[in-house]
């Protein structure tokens, strides 16, 4: 299938899904026009690529687990690379959000602080 149509399906920018091609996560064979041809099984490719992104993998992360040949997401029984991914994620979400906390808290009493010395004045 062509690019435009493989977009259609999939509900991705065709930029998007040329990025993906050109980043080693799908694979297409070029016709005699040099267009891209896609097998079916790119319809899944491309969704459990969003799927990955939505879950904040780098497409780095995304192509090494498609090295290790690791299932759809929704397939697997247990992998211990997608194991050891999912739990970096989360680490890395966690702090983010412990560093969020510390930030609104620290807003919160600027504009306190700030509010305090408005009615002084």
């Amino acid at each position: 299938m062509r690019i435009s149509e493989l977009s259609k399906l999939t509900n991705v920018s065709i930029r998007s899904i040329r990025h993906y091609d050109n980043k080693g996560l799908l694979l297409a064979d070029r016709l005699e026009n040099d267009y891209r041809d896609f097998n079916d099984s790119a319809v899944e490719q491309v969704k459990t690529i969003q799927l990955y992104l939505k879950l904040g993998l780098t497409v780095e992360e995304i192509g090494a687990l498609f090295k290790s040949e690791v299932a759809d997401p929704d397939e697997y029984e247990y992998c211990e690379e997608m194991m050891v991914t999912y739990e970096e994620k989360l680490s890395t979400v966690n702090h983010q959000i412990e560093a969020l906390h510390g930030l609104k808290r620290l807003l919160e009493r600027q504009i306190a602080f700030t509010s305090r010395k408005k009615k002084i004045i």
